[in-house]
């Protein structure tokens, strides 16, 4: 029982109120005494129950639309995790509605570890959201793909390369390239930007992910040019050396003037800074994580349009198409007129725009796999990254970025439109 703040009472009346309110207290007292015996003799799933039946509003959820965010919001990956949902939630602020429905974003932490991922899925799809966005980490996603798969509910990755993702699974898209698409990329710049015949590659011994962006470099420089000796020298180091000069000995010697470099940054960083030093005239090739913050930081000023360009999945300085304008003008308003989003926002508000989209274009009450099938169809998405259509191995057909670092920025060198 509520009690409001009384006045104008006379001795007798306050006594009056006090008794009753000590009588309302015991009450009180013993419906949550209740409540808490309940919850001892059968779980948090009966006091559960208890609020959303006598203490929650009642909601029409007919007219409520569930998007389930899979991600590592605490543990160490929860930074770039952090990232990507930063992108889903500044699209859902732009579109937080859909065929007259409420988007509601529910949430599953997999805590940047697979025991919990585990876990987290589980539990979010219990809650049956149509689509499920996430997660950051390749691994993580690999443990949601047989839960999301047999529940029939579609997922989107945002940031994982790792082809294993979307391998033999029907339900699981992505919006970025894998490994071995980057690698082909930079041929093709290579190829028909650079009009160069032949490479070189510089990669770390023992490295599956490097190894299959080699292999799709390679295929590519060979089968265009028509020519097997196209990659003219192909030299290992092992992760961690300190020394390159042997290996870059042999890339000066040979005359190349692009190799591809697809190691981790902190190796591929000392390797640009010792070629540098020799005066190498050559054009370092990398994958997308040479776009984040953490190689510009280890690379400082060592790094320009003379030395280095790498896949991007985003260019920040290319507006090509009204969603990429509608992107850059939120995140600014947000954020800071100089405020630059980073290929992971980008991308987290790319998934979360396929999805509504998807969703638009099914039936109006059409459940997850009707929404697969939109996904799964051919269909032209527009995002900020650009065009995004999925392959039938859920894996995006779209616009590609070659880029450098000018002066501590990123800068396009280089924009191909998917074919």
């Amino acid at each position: 029982m509520r009690f409001d703040k009384l006045v104008h009472y006379n001795e007798r009346e306050r006594i009056y109120e006090k008794g009753v309110f000590m009588g309302n207290r015991k009450y009180i007292c013993i419906i949550v005494m209740v409540v808490l015996a309940l919850s001892v003799l059968t779980g948090c799933t009966t006091f559960h129950n208890f609020k959303e039946g006598f203490l929650d509003k009642p909601q029409d959820r007919k007219n409520i639309i569930q998007i389930g965010v899979y991600e590592p919001m605490s543990g160490a990956d929860s930074e770039a995790g952090a990232l990507e949902i930063q992108g889903i939630e500044l699209a859902h602020e732009m579109y937080p509605t859909v065929n007259g429905k409420i988007v509601e974003l529910v949430y599953a932490d997999n805590g940047s570890d697979i025991y919990t991922a585990e876990t987290a899925i589980k539990e979010l799809l219990v809650k049956k959201p149509l689509v499920i966005l996430g997660s950051y980490g390749s691994v993580y996603s690999m443990v949601a793909g047989d839960h999301i798969s047999k529940e029939e509910i579609p997922a989107i990755a945002i940031t994982n390369t790792n082809p294993l993702v979307t391998r033999n699974n029907p339900y699981y898209f992505r919006v970025c390239y894998v490994d071995s698409n980057q690698g082909d990329i930079l041929a093709n710049y290579v190829l028909e930007q650079k009009m160069e015949t032949t490479a070189g590659v510089l990669l770390p011994e023992g490295d599956d992910f490097a190894m299959a962006m080699t292999t799709a470099f390679t295929d590519r420089m060979k089968a265009e040019t028509e020519n097997e000796d196209a990659i003219v020298v192909y030299e290992e180091y092992k992760p961690g050396a300190k020394d390159f000069s042997k290996q870059l000995t042999a890339i000066k010697n040979a005359g190349v003037k692009s190799v591809l470099l697809p190691g981790e940054i902190t190796d591929s960083v000392h390797i640009i800074q010792q070629a540098q030093t020799m005066g190498l005239d050559v054009i370092f090739l990398g994958d997308t994580d040479w776009s984040s913050d953490d190689f510009k930081e280890l690379a400082g000023d060592t790094v320009s349009e003379k030395n280095t360009a790498f896949v991007n999945f985003f260019a920040a300085d290319e507006v090509i198409s009204k969603e990429s304008e509608l992107f850059q003008k939120a995140y600014q308003e947000k954020y800071g007129e100089d405020a630059v989003p980073q290929d992971s926002v980008a991308l987290g508000y790319d998934a979360y725009v396929i999805a509504v989209d998807a969703i638009d274009k099914a039936d109006d009450d059409a459940g997850s796999r009707e929404v697969r099938e939109v996904l799964a169809g051919q269909h032209e998405f527009q995002g900020a990254s650009g065009v995004i259509t999925f392959n039938s191995m859920g894996d995006p057909i779209k616009t590609a970025y070659i880029s450098t670092w000018e002066n501590g920025k990123i800068k396009s060198l280089h924009t191909m439109n998917p074919r």
